[in-house]
Parts: C-alpha cells; sequence; structure tokens
C-alpha cells in the first residue's frame, strides 16, 4: 500500500514499512531506543518488531500495564522515572507498540520528557490504526474523565502493519470499526455503505477499509489540525459516548466498555437527537441504528444511569462557556457541529437506545 503522506509525517503500511524505520534509525542515530508495551503487546507484538528492526542501537523495553485504567498521569510518572533512570537523553527514541492506551500516553511521555523527544506510533489494534494513528492527539484519563491531560504533537512515523491484528480478541476488533462506522457516517456516505454486510470481509478487504479510513481522518485533519471547526466532526458519538465510557469504567459494579463500545452507544444516540434537531431522516436514522446493532451487543442502561451520564457530559473536551455541544447528522456523510442539546432530549434518546433491543 502507498505511504500516506500527512504535513508533518508519514504512515507506512505492512512489512515494507519496517524499512523506514531502519533508515530513520540510521539516518537520526538515537542514543537509546525505548519501546514501550503492556504486558500483552510485550508477548503478543514484540517478537514480530524486534525481528523487522536492524540496528546496533541500544533497545530497552519498558512496559506498563494493560488497560483503559492505567491510562493515568501516574503511570507517566514511572515511565519518566524508568527513562531517566536508563540514561534517556534529548537524542533517545522512544517507538509505541500497543492500542490507543500506548500511542496515547507514550507519545504524551515522550513530547514532555526533557521537553520533547522523538517518537514513533506503531498501533497494534483496529481502533488505534483507524484513529491513534492521525492527528498527533497525545494524552491521559483524569481519573475516569477521558484524555483530560494531553497535546497535540506528531510523531516521526507511524506504521500500520495489520499482522498485529491476528492477536486481537473479537471484541477489540468490533471496538476498532466504531471509529470507522464514525468516518463514514461524517464523511463518506459511500465508505459507510461498505460496512452494511460485513459478511465478505477478509484481510485484504479490511487492509483496504483501514486505509480508506486514514485517509479520511487526514483529510479532516489537514484542513483543521487544531480542532477549531471540521475536525470536530470526529468526536461524532464521542460526547455522550465517552460518558458512557467513564461512568462504567467508574461503577465498581459495572462491566467496563471498550472504547468503540461505547462509542457505538453514542452513535445510536447522536443518530436519534439528530432526527429532532438537525435533519437527519427516520430512514437514516433506522439504517444507522440496524447497522450498529447487527455489530454490537446490548448494553444496559438503567434509568438510575442516566443522571450521573448526563452530569459527565460537562467534562466534554468540546465545552465552551459552559455549553456541551454535540455533533449531530443532516444526513449520512454530511455534518453539523456545537449543536446544544437539553438533558431532556438525552433522556429521549437513552430510552431510544433501550427501546431498540
Amino acid at each position: 500500500m502507498k505511504t500516506i503522506d500527512t504535513k508533518t509525517y508519514k504512515i507506512h503500511f505492512n512489512l515494507s514499512a519496517y524499512k523506514h524505520i531502519n533508515n530513520y534509525i540510521e539516518d537520526s542515530n538515537p542514543s537509546t531506543i525505548f519501546i514501550l508495551v503492556d504486558q500483552n503487546t510485550h508477548e503478543l507484538c514484540l517478537p514480530h518488531l524486534l525481528a523487522e528492526i536492524s540496528t546496533t542501537t541500544t533497545i530497552e523495553i519498558v512496559e506498563i500495564e494493560a488497560g483503559e485504567i492505567n491510562k493515568t498521569i501516574e503511570t507517566c510518572v514511572g515511565v519518566w522515572n524508568v527513562l531517566s533512570e536508563l540514561g534517556a537523553d534529548r537524542k533517545s527514541l522512544v517507538i509505541n507498540l500497543g492500542g490507543g492506551v500506548i500511542t496515547d500516553l507514550g507519545g504524551f511521555v515522550a513530547s514532555t520528557f526533557k521537553r520533547g523527544i522523538a517518537f514513533i506510533n506503531i498501533p497494534t489494534t483496529l481502533l488505534s490504526m483507524v484513529d491513534a494513528s492521525v492527528g498527533g492527539k497525545t494524552g491521559v484519563d483524569l481519573g475516569t474523565l477521558k484524555n483530560q491531560i494531553g497535546v497535540i504533537n506528531t510523531p516521526e512515523m507511524v506504521i500500520i502493519d495489520s499482522t498485529y491484528l491476528k492477536t486481537l480478541a473479537q471484541s477489540e476488533m468490533r471496538s476498532g470499526l466504531a471509529e470507522m462506522l464514525k468516518h463514514g457516517l461524517i464523511q463518506d456516505k459511500l465508505y459507510w455503505d461498505k460496512f452494511k454486510d460485513l459478511s465478505l470481509l477478509d484481510m485484504d478487504n479490511l487492509d483496504e477499509l483501514i486505509y480508506e479510513s486514514i485517509q479520511i481522518k487526514k483529510h479532516v485533519v489537514d484542513i483543521d489540525p487544531r480542532e477549531n471547526g471540521l475536525r470536530k466532526t470526529l468526536n461524532y458519538g464521542h460526547t455522550i459516548g465517552h460518558a458512557i465510557e467513564s461512568y462504567y469504567l467508574s461503577d465498581p459494579h459495572k462491566k467496563d466498555l471498550l472504547h468503540g463500545e461505547a462509542v457505538a452507544i453514542g452513535m445510536i444516540l447522536a443518530s436519534y437527537i439528530s432526527t429532532k434537531l438537525s435533519g437527519l431522516s427516520e430512514a437514516e436514522n433506522t439504517e444507522i441504528k440496524d447497522v450498529i446493532n447487527n455489530i454490537y451487543d446490548y448494553v444496559e442502561i438503567d434509568e438510575s444511569d442516566y443522571e450521573p451520564i448526563i452530569e459527565l457530559l460537562k467534562y466534554d473536551k468540546k465545552n465552551s462557556h459552559g455549553n456541551i455541544n454535540f455533533v449531530l447528522l443532516t444526513a449520512i456523510g454530511d455534518t453539523k457541529i456545537d449543536c446544544l442539546v437539553s438533558n431532556e432530549l438525552i433522556i429521549e434518546a437513552l430510552n431510544y437506545y433501550n427501546a431498540t433491543y
């Protein structure tokens, strides 16, 4: 697959991509290479990466615990301390090998250590390949509040190697599909239509869908890198989805939701709200609901959960001047940003979601 050029770095694909890492290492001559992993990517993905890297530069492996619950500033402090103890300097290179937690946190660690050192992202989940690969967002959660602390800073390059997807559970694959569905809903109806029947999906088709998804996000980010306008559309389904994800993470009696599972719910809710406020047709709303429900299991949201979920909306990053701003659809492939939604309509949408199963 052809390399995708963003304004500040390149995205390389599959096995031929590793020559670009090796060329970069040879040209930049880093003092030390630090590969950040969690226990899963340490076991399942690191051997593949090490077999492809050709260098005499010292390589150190830094492992953190897996899971969104560990995407915290405390984990960053631990990694910063390890980097210091192992003699990292301004010429060191960090390679982030993992899902969104690793690439977000690792990018933030590298961007702030000694006021910034070089890093490369190698996303290993479908979600991180189509989402974290583009845009330069880095950061960590504040407690259970998603992505409250961070900076926008781009890597030296991104490697997309679908070989890593063979290590994923089906739930993780479905989680990644949510971001791909979102890209179709906000930008490209023809791309969305490709997800109506996943029975024919194989690895070659998936590679093409990943490539196209990355191109959609790149188009948006190139136009609006600082999220002042068009880039806000990438948050479709995320305003309420993040609130649901945070609530389920914080409640010990609830099963944690994967990011894509929560966003899938958020997209159904946002679609329903769009029929009330931004002109989305009932037919397209039903289509969105049916496609998403065919992929994702129902998550019971009790009426007693509504109020605390709505309370969490005030922490959404798109909010300004005390207003909670939603991204809504006018049609599949077309959006409207900065939409104010009443609590009453959010509750109506939650009831609609519960009634769809």
